[in-house]
């Protein structure tokens, strides 16, 4: 199996080993100007958006072993304007990115005052798709073409794409033929040879094989997360429907435990009949990798109602620490991508281990009494600024988190927490705090941490495996 390396590295930039705490050690960031690796993909979409656009890498980050990291980005480039019917989603095939996130010491000359530098290297690019007919919208009365991508028939295969149109209105949102999927979070399994990732139009999640990306196997979620009134426009699933997941607020992070025997998932945002967008409490379901068996836990949300963020809280991502305690991506929508500063972006650390069962229960009444205890682990936003970034300057999109190898820092093994955002595949931005124009990269901070910070916790055993390492490169 992968051993999680250590960088021999000794430096006195932060602090002692009597002086625990979780600090930026590193940043790092790739151009969203750049394309991906799979050049089939290239032609542009209905919105004019090249389909293979380097974006939304920090939808989702897994770590795979060694310096090795997954990124899975969303539906594809739908900031840009050119539907409204389609909430102007577009054909964009789904996919994730095999990357090496490599730390090292500045350079004598180097004008950061962070103990190391982070280089991404992107490394292979994998398009999702299945072995049985999907279904695909037609774009009849749409004013576009039909959303089955080109590639089916010259790959036999097909493709998952991010268009909003691409389901079966005869069934619930979470009939595994449909076509759509809006990735939001990905791990790699035990044996290293599958990704498992969730999905927010389902909410879906789906096990596919790493190598190839063909989906192998589709979890049930109870049928209290599906939808039964489907549309294009999320303003009107919403509206139609008064159970289910919020439209583009379902399964928002995935975690795996370190044994890889148990799948966690996490909604964006309560579901309809627990109260909506307006709603205090959330659902984790808990997935037994072998039999599919569910469990269901409530989780109030913190950044609710809040002078900071009045009108609804959201979480991005889930993360093991062990095989009961985790860490809640729980966040704003301000800052970089919103025009505003950022404010509320916090981890906390839960333990479902005493957690009681909601699976029966509805309604934030019901559930409130029954959420599980947390506290607070890291404040993003205080780290980050305390570093000398900017507010405004702070990815409104704080989603990928994943825990990667150990580094020696002051003479002491330090753990490292990678998190990513999604940068809506914009290459730059203006808006009243940046009337110039600011670049919009996605980045990567890299956080350093003791086992006096996080008792307890476990790193994820990955068995090594063949077939993951090679493919052409592209370093920045």
């Amino acid at each position: 199996m992968f051993h999680r390396p250590l960088l021999p590295i000794l430096l006195c930039t932060l602090g002692t080993a009597t002086q625990a705490q979780v600090a930026l050690i590193a940043r790092g960031s790739i151009s969203a100007t750049y394309q991906d690796l799979s050049a089939l993909t290239a032609t542009p979409l209905e919105n004019g958006v090249a389909g293979n656009r380097l974006g939304g890498l920090g939808s989702g980050l897994a770590w795979a072993g060694g310096t090795t990291f997954l990124a899975v980005p969303d539906r594809g480039p739908n900031a840009v304007s050119y539907n409204a019917a389609l909430s102007d989603t577009a054909s964009y095939i789904d996919r994730f990115h095999t990357l090496e996130l490599r730390l090292a010491p500045p350079a004598a000359d180097s004008s950061t005052n962070l103990p190391f530098v982070l280089t991404p290297t992107l490394r292979a690019t994998t398009l999702l798709s299945s072995e049985t007919p999907l279904v695909y919208g037609s774009g009849a009365g749409l004013g576009v073409v039909s959303g089955e991508p080109a590639l089916n028939a010259e790959h036999r295969t097909h493709y998952f794409t991010g268009r909003s149109d691409g389901y079966d209105p005869a069934t619930l949102s979470t009939n595994p033929r449909a076509a759509r999927l809006d990735p939001e979070s990905l791990r790699v399994s035990r044996d290293g040879r599958s990704v498992y990732i969730s999905d927010e139009y389902g909410p879906h999640l789906y096990e596919f094989d790493r190598a190839s990306g063909r989906r192998i196997r589709h979890f049930q979620l109870p049928a209290a997360f599906a939808v039964k009134n489907q549309s294009p426009v999320g303003d009107l699933e919403i509206s139609g429907n008064s159970s289910g997941r919020v439209a583009n607020k379902g399964m928002e992070g995935l975690a795996i435990t370190p044994d890889g025997r148990t799948l966690l998932g996490v909604m964006q945002s309560p579901l309809l009949q627990d109260g909506g967008t307006g709603g205090a409490v959330t659902r984790i379901v808990t997935f037994d990798v072998r039999t599919g068996a569910t469990h269901q836990f409530a989780y109030a949300l913190s950044n609710l109602g809040t002078a900071k963020k009045p009108n609804y809280g959201t979480v991005s991502e889930l993360l093991a620490v062990n095989d009961h305690q985790f860490l809640v991506d729980e966040r704003d929508g301000r800052g970089l991508g919103d025009g505003s500063e950022a404010a509320f972006k916090q981890f906390f650390l839960i333990d479902l281990s005493s957690a009681q069962d909601v699976s029966a229960l509805s309604g934030e009444a019901s559930l409130l009494p029954k959420a599980v205890a947390k506290s607070l682990f890291l404040d993003v936003v205080a780290t980050l600024t305390a570093s000398g970034l900017a507010a405004q300057d702070i990815p409104a999109k704080i989603e990928g988190l994943a825990f990667g190898y150990d580094v020696i820092l002051n003479g002491v093994t330090t753990h490292t927490l990678f998190v990513a955002n999604d940068n809506d595949f914009l290459a730059s931005l203006s808006d009243a705090l940046h009337p110039a124009g600011i670049a919009n990269p996605n980045q990567f901070f890299v956080f350093g941490f003791t086992d006096r910070d996080l008792p307890g916790y476990v790193p994820q055993e990955i068995e090594a495996c063949e077939g993951h390492s090679g493919g052409d490169r592209h370093r920045w």
